[in-house]
């Protein structure tokens, strides 16, 4: 059908600022140390006291998780399967909570404690062997989650909260990526997540006994200093790429459900891709790929799948679009598009 040849689509880079900085420390024009000055700003950005860069999200991810003592417990969809594929290697205790497709629902948080607690796989009153609830600040990238119900919540448990902030980072609306509300935040800076250098991830907390248990790890997966450069400047602009993916997405959903007949998921909350209900996912998400393709990546997520819903689903990852391209153009001719293939 080709209908996406009217559409100029292009995979998420990191800004012309950022890769020129980073040029230079590659080529050792500036020999600066970014680390520190990276490490404050992400330490101001999440109301964090300390933060630290490391070279992967998963590398983050499995010093937060070495740092927790007691179990782990993480979302049953809607996360990232690295959750599970850590709390597995490093051998703990894994519970999966119950959520409403992916956002977590307090009722349901409360049973998987006190049947783990029952259980004793949960200590509640060891104050030097607290579980983690692990989860992403967007359910699927999709919705966002409410981290102050849960932080309230899960304290009063003596439960702590790790907050992956790869979507989130830089909130606008202070809700996601607070350290008010997370124990400790995560996160990649990869491709194609909101501070995207291609390379690299952080952790924050206010503790830096978390620090000082897996100070091993945090040596051996450092992240470069080019990495640091990158994140350094990208940082700056956090705010405004999360604000304009949030609104396209917000907008995207609600013309979705108004001009075709296509349900779309979590349609009233924040987030950064778009989940639409299908009952043939892979017919509709082959289809899709051949309209909107960004210089060899996709933005087709087929469902059921862990990372994003357990449902018959298709996700459009506007998260993996460059800013540049969310133009009120393309935008409609992604709603055409979807018009065309709706049954």
């Amino acid at each position: 059908m080709n209908l996406g040849k009217n559409m100029n689509l292009q995979f998420k880079k990191p800004s012309k600022e950022t890769q020129m900085a980073m040029s230079k420390v590659a080529s050792g024009e500036d020999n600066q140390d970014y680390h520190s000055l990276a490490e404050e700003k992400l330490a101001s950005i999440t109301n964090h006291r300390y933060a630290k860069l490391v070279n992967s999200g998963n590398s983050a991810i499995l010093a937060a998780m070495n740092s927790i003592d007691g179990a782990i417990l993480i979302p049953d969809q809607g996360a990232w399967n690295g959750f599970k594929q850590i709390a597995n290697f490093l051998n703990k205790d894994l519970i999966t909570v119950k959520t409403n497709k992916g956002l977590i629902d307090l009722d349901e948080l409360n049973e998987s404690i006190i049947l783990s607690s029952e259980e004793y796989i949960i200590d509640l009153d060891d104050e030097n062997n607290k579980s983690a609830l692990f989860l992403t600040s967007f359910a699927a990238y999709t919705a966002e989650q409410d981290m102050k119900a849960i932080c309230d919540f899960t304290h009063k448990n003596n439960i702590l909260v790790v907050e992956d902030a790869s979507g989130a980072i830089g909130d606008y609306e202070n809700r996601l990526a607070n350290g008010n509300y997370s124990d400790i935040i995560i996160g990649s800076t990869g491709s194609p997540k909101i501070v995207n250098v291609e390379d690299g991830g952080f952790i924050t907390a206010n503790d830096d006994g978390f620090f000082e248990k897996s100070r091993l790890l945090l040596k051996t997966n450092k992240a470069s200093n080019i990495t640091a450069c990158g994140i350094y400047n990208e940082l700056d602009f956090a705010k405004d790429n999360l604000k304009k993916t949030v609104d396209v997405c917000l907008y995207l959903k609600e013309a979705i459900e108004e001009k075709t007949s296509f349900n779309v998921f979590h349609k009233d909350k924040r987030g950064i891709n778009v989940i639409i209900e299908i009952d043939d996912p892979k017919s509709l998400s082959y289809k899709l790929r051949q309209e909107f393709v960004l210089d060899s990546h996709g933005m087709i997520t087929k469902c059921p799948n862990y990372n994003r819903l357990k449902e018959k689903a298709v996700a459009l990852e506007i998260k993996n679009l460059d800013i540049g391209c969310l133009s009120q153009d393309n935008l409609d001719e992604i709603i055409k598009a979807l018009k065309c293939f709706d049954d």
